[in-house]
């Protein structure tokens, strides 16, 4: 895993328990949070293809 991916993957999981106690203590801004997981989420996945990728890449070419 890349660590540009792990941390995503860190921010998101954060940002995830942020906006669980946002929510649980009545505030609205746990929406921020969410976007922001959301966010994260979709780097985390972008990071880790493109890192599949590379090394397919490198091994046929390699």
């Amino acid at each position: 895993m890349s660590r540009l991916a792990l941390y995503a993957l860190v921010v998101c999981l954060l940002a995830t328990a942020a906006a669980v106690v946002s929510f649980v203590q009545g505030s609205w801004l746990g929406i921020v949070w969410v976007l922001l997981a959301g966010l994260s989420s979709n780097m985390t996945w972008y990071y880790l293809r493109r890192d599949r990728a590379r090394r397919q890449s490198q091994s046929v070419t390699g």
